[in-house]
């Protein structure tokens, strides 16, 4: 009877644990190897692609659980294509009592959200009695369970919406920002979970900023933190933000970060396209495309080479997913062609079509969210399939391969494929080309046939021909031009009516390729990028 009771908990307790088990096999812990995140058991690169998902506002409860099941959630992340989420917590949740221990319903009743506890009566009323805490720790198992990836960020001290100069929340020393709390925070948070495969990374600060900054306290916080998890979950990559917004990491270049578990350090910056008018972007999009991709390589994207290279998360960038943006719709196809170069790990801001409880405000749309209001479908679904080539892996730790090229088109998001025609596909069934050298033919590997021109408004040809000599032209470096004719070039483009590819008069550049000072016309169309690919 005793043998019979001790197999029947057994059986119970493996119950239990099946969904961690299942978890486990498939989020093993990551660590570093030189720029790249590997899998810490076999070494083979693991790249995350991820989807920002906001828990950390004054209600403390992730948000769209008003509109749908929690489960219903977690399989959406998993079903548009990502496998990690960057899931965000303030500190006085971990804390603090009167913020830890508040359920659910108390939270929403605190704020006389009504409609909203309603909607999560209706939809997840088994986390109504939770304390927000454990609800965090509820949605980090339900991605588990989906083999999502977890990404934990800090993203403010006092719960509530980010990020300003003058919030409190900026930086160590600031009104919200005890740094002694921030580390007992983190310490809490590593613990917490660890023990929990999901949650393979912890990043310890968001945005970090204001009049405080210095770059001597954010060395002396930021290793004390580091050092923090690291002793409370030496399993966990430690992710560290830069100042100025997580805009600029610049300074490592003269004084490197130091612990003694570099195999667990990853940087992190966000790449957004706030600063810049509208105006500007749409009068001067090669020069501006230049100057951010430039910005980019000097603050943030040097630590991915040079002699001791680190792995760097780009863990916010985005859109106004109703398309209205143009700096916005301009921004996200030059970004794209450097992350696809490069092949980074990155985050997408954000998952949340809605926010219960933002500024004020209760039921507040969220435009840069994946999810309509209601969360049901895509506010963009052609947004999605610009993902594609930097959703997988192109660039392995130990290539199996030689390298080859993708053609890349960062504004439709796919890939140049040769066939009778010239035309665009999805990435992962388009030609792949020998390394180009500027100047020279763009040769497709294996067989003698390159890309040629034919002439103006004609389609691309793909033949023996390789008398075409292509150069990257314009400041953006992201036109394809090759001659046609005395003195006249031609450059690739996506024909309007279909996905073929023509060649045209190059957008915004002279018969002599040099750069109008001000552009009325939409150069993307035109922008190609030679991606590199050795999987």
């Amino acid at each position: 009877m005793a043998g019979k009771k001790f197999q029947s908990e057994a059986f119970f307790l493996f119950l239990f644990l099946l969904p961690y088990i299942a978890v486990f096999c498939n989020s093993l812990p990551l660590s570093t190897s030189s720029r790249w995140i590997v899998d810490q058991a076999t070494g083979k690169r693991v790249k995350l692609a991820c989807v920002n998902w906001v828990s950390h506002l004054q209600p403390m409860i992730a948000e769209g659980l008003d509109k749908k099941p929690l489960k219903y959630i977690a399989g959406k992340v998993s079903s548009m294509g990502f496998n990690c989420v960057r899931f965000t917590w303030a500190t006085y949740m971990f804390t603090r009592a009167n913020y830890s221990k508040i359920t659910v319903s108390q939270s929403l009743d605190n704020f006389g959200l009504k409609d909203a506890k309603a909607g999560i009566a209706r939809n997840n009323p088994q986390v109504l009695c939770l304390s927000v805490v454990d609800l965090h720790k509820a949605v980090v198992n339900e991605l588990g369970k989906n083999n999502i990836m977890v990404v934990l960020d800090n993203h403010v001290s006092q719960p509530k919406w980010c990020c300003s100069d003058n919030d409190g929340n900026g930086f160590f020393g600031d009104v919200n920002f005890d740094p002694k709390e921030w580390l007992q925070g983190l310490s809490i948070v590593a613990r917490t979970y660890k023990d929990n495969p999901t949650v393979v990374a912890m990043s310890m600060r968001n945005e970090l900023r204001g009049a405080l900054q210095s770059k001597d306290d954010w060395r002396l916080y930021m290793e004390e933190g580091a050092t923090t998890i690291h002793r409370e979950n030496p399993n966990v990559l430690i992710i560290v933000s830069g100042l100025n917004f997580d805009t600029n990491l610049e300074f490592l270049k003269t004084k490197p970060f130091r612990v003694n578990f570099n195999d667990k350090l990853v940087f992190e910056a966000h790449w957004y396209a706030f600063s810049i008018p509208r105006e500007k972007w749409i009068a001067q999009s090669n020069n501006i495309c230049a100057y951010i991709t430039r910005n980019a390589k000097n603050n943030y994207l040097f630590l991915i080479r040079g002699n001791n290279p680190f792995p760097l998360f780009l863990s916010e960038f985005g859109i106004d997913q109703r398309g209205v943006n143009e700096a916005d719709n301009r921004y996200i196809s030059c970004l794209l062609a450097t992350a696809a170069e490069y092949d980074i790990d990155w985050a997408l801001w954000a998952l949340q079509g809605s926010y219960i409880l933002r500024e004020g405000k209760a039921n507040h749309d969220e435009v840069y969210g994946l999810l309509d209001i209601n969360w049901d479908d895509a506010n963009n679904s052609s947004f999605l399939e610009k993902l594609q080539l930097i959703k997988q892996i192109n660039q392995d730790v130990v290539p199996n391969h030689p390298t080859y090229y993708l053609l890349y088109h960062p504004l439709s998001g796919q890939c140049v494929k040769f066939c009778k025609t010239v035309y665009l596909t999805n990435c992962k069934t388009a030609s792949r080309f020998d390394q180009h050298q500027d100047g020279g033919p763009i040769k497709l590997a294996g067989p003698s046939q390159c890309l040629g021109v034919v002439g103006e408004g004609v389609g691309a040809r793909a033949s023996n021909d390789c008398s075409s000599k292509w150069r990257s032209v314009s400041s953006s470096k992201l036109h394809l031009a090759a001659p046609s004719g005395p003195g006249k070039f031609l450059c690739l483009e996506k024909n309007d009516a279909d996905s073929t590819i023509v060649t045209k008069k190059c957008l915004c550049m002279g018969d002599n390729l040099q750069n109008a000072p001000s552009c009325p016309q939409n150069p993307e169309i035109q922008w190609f990028k030679l991606v590199p690919v050795n999987v």
